[in-house]
């Protein structure tokens, strides 16, 4: 059977359905998001905090939980959760109060607009499902920054690319496997080689609430913002950070400690060999498509796309054989 190029988001992420998922936008322009331009001399290290703030904003008025994210020098990963079930829960008038907060506007009473907003019943319904909804969060994240970066190199046009990739997690593995491919992406990249020092990611929040306060390292492993305590995943903050380090040892050969050393504790209880658990982490990008988990998983999601098989079913295969 013949598979289309593209999938309409829909298909990966049905209306009204939870889940979890690792995003990717990039820049189309050759001026970078961030970092600094080598043929220009400029330097957009500011944009990092822009695009930073904004996701800890919208975590704060959208239906999601953030499980990590980094803000690389032209593009951006988050991996984010998306709970219908959540929203479903808040009353009309909370509704109509965060879309006033993601919408804001200077020219109607803010009061009266509430209230009217509440009591359209359909209107409502709408918004109450745009606030659970992948896309939305990611225009929403989007929009305004491609507006700032615009003004500020005084040009007009897109700034990011059309589609965002979209990659579904469809297990506590295969997130795991993505907020570490996220976390390390500064690392992999040789921005910097240590976790600490990885500036605008999601590790780098983890250890900064450790270092502001010492029992986070001990909290079970859960969102760094959003809907927080709703889902944790088998595993401290702090056995989370030892993992990710570990991984990017063996990832980057040339740091100090690679291949050396026990495997952490954590991941002798996820069951993993530490070879297929730094395999599952680099196959996030190269060996995985629309969706990411064990076979049984990746089948059934298939199924539910209408396909009889999804790129990395393979990989799954050989994994679970290890």
């Amino acid at each position: 059977m013949l598979c289309p190029m593209t999938y309409a988001r829909s298909i990966l992420t049905p209306k009204g359905s939870a889940g979890t998922f690792h995003c990717v936008s990039r820049c189309v322009r050759r001026a970078f998001l961030c970092g600094e331009d080598r043929l220009t001399g400029r330097s957009f290290e500011h944009r990092r905090q822009w695009v930073e703030d904004r996701i800890h904003e919208l975590a704060g008025i959208f239906g999601v939980a953030i499980w990590g994210y980094a803000v690389m020098s032209n593009h951006l990963h988050v991996v984010v959760e998306t709970l219908p079930e959540t929203v479903a829960r808040w009353s009309d008038d909370e509704v109509a109060q965060r879309w006033m907060r993601l919408y804001p506007r200077q020219d109607q009473d803010a009061e009266m607009r509430a209230e009217v907003l509440a009591g359209n019943a359909e209107r409502i319904k709408e918004l109450r499902e745009r606030l659970s909804n992948l896309s939305w969060f990611m225009r929403c994240l989007a929009e305004p920054i491609a507006r700032a970066a615009n003004r500020e190199d005084i040009c007009k046009g897109r700034f990011w690319e059309g589609r965002f990739k979209c990659q579904a997690l469809l297990d506590d593995d295969a997130v795991l496997a993505a907020m570490a491919y996220v976390d390390l992406n500064p690392v992999r990249a040789k921005i910097c080689d240590t976790l600490e020092a990885s500036a605008h990611t999601s590790a780098r929040v983890r250890l900064t609430e450790i270092e502001r306060e010492s029992a986070a390292a001990e909290r079970p492993l859960a969102p760094i913002t959003g809907n927080r305590g709703l889902s944790v995943l088998r595993m401290t903050q702090a056995e989370y950070l030892n993992l990710v380090d570990y991984t990017g040892r063996q990832i980057r050969a040339d740091k100090r400690g690679a291949i050396e050393g026990p495997a952490p504790a954590a991941l002798v209880r996820l069951g993993c060999r530490p070879e297929t658990w730094t395999r599952q982490v680099l196959a996030v990008k190269s060996d995985y498509s629309r969706a990411m988990g064990a076979v049984e998983s990746l089948i059934e999601k298939a199924a539910a796309m209408g396909q009889c098989w999804l790129r990395g079913l393979a990989l799954a295969r050989w994994l679970a054989a290890q």
